[in-house]
């Protein structure tokens, strides 16, 4: 008898503590991807402001050759442009792994070691930015192209990790855990911009498109597994409205 009440004592104190330990360690693991979440937040809202408030225009396509593109269009034999992109608000969700979706090219002023803009008569070289979904790593991540005709450009053309070097880095991480990307585009008086607004007689698109673009509003959204059973699921946004250089 007293054997038997010594086991089920100690079973109901083990099960008080594995449970304790377990409610304490998911709690633990929560809360760490809520801090990494936040984190990628501010990060990211850093890095956009700086890059996009940099931007002199939104292109539909990169006007640089780009040797590593991950997302080609099919239309260029060289492959060596990204898939042409238009100005259409909405959502995009991360791809599948293995895939790499574009989300905005952007150019911006070349600049030298200097920080001086790198002029080509009266007209400044430009670089290209690219912003692009990763679906195996779940980054937002972007990738630089250097004008090569600017003199002394500070920007270095940066590469996917497999093919990084030190004369080509890999690409920037903007953020981690991303789950979907919101796009909406305005004009410098306010007004949505969206190419599929209008449309010819033949049903073709023809509304204003990323020529137009002046304010660019992008919410990031992030969601991170929980690592411990019975932990709750990490989900955060963030909402970043910029306004072009020009």
């Amino acid at each position: 008898m007293e054997l038997l009440v010594a086991i089920v004592v100690a079973g109901i104190l083990t099960m008080t503590i594995t449970s304790f330990s377990l409610h304490y360690w998911s709690n633990a693991a929560v809360l760490q991807n809520n801090e990494q979440a936040f984190v990628s937040r501010l990060n990211a809202g850093d890095f956009l402001r700086t890059i996009i408030n940099g931007a002199n225009n939104m292109v539909i396509q990169n006007d640089l050759p780009d040797s590593h593109t991950l997302n080609a269009d099919p239309a260029n034999v060289s492959g060596n442009y990204w898939l042409p992109i238009h100005a259409i608000p909405g959502t995009t969700s991360m791809g599948a792994s293995g895939t790499y979706t574009p989300l905005l090219y952007m150019t911006r002023p070349s600049i030298d070691n200097s920080k001086n803009i790198v002029m080509n008569g009266t007209t400044p070289y430009l670089d290209n930015v690219i912003l692009y979904l990763n679906g195996s790593t779940k980054q937002l991540e972007a990738r630089l192209l250097a004008n090569p005709s600017a003199s002394n450009n500070r920007t270095k053309t940066t590469c996917p990790s497999a093919s990084a070097s030190n004369a080509c880095p890999p690409d920037l991480v903007i953020a981690d855990d991303v789950s979907s990307i919101s796009l909406r585009y305005f004009s410098k008086s306010g007004n949505t911009i969206d190419y599929t607004s209008l449309t010819d007689g033949n049903g073709n698109y023809i509304g204003p498109d990323f020529p137009s673009v002046e304010v660019v509003e992008m919410t990031i959204n992030l969601s991170k597994k929980a690592r411990v059973h019975s932990g709750a699921n990490t989900t955060n946004q963030t909402i970043i409205r910029v306004a072009l250089r020009n």
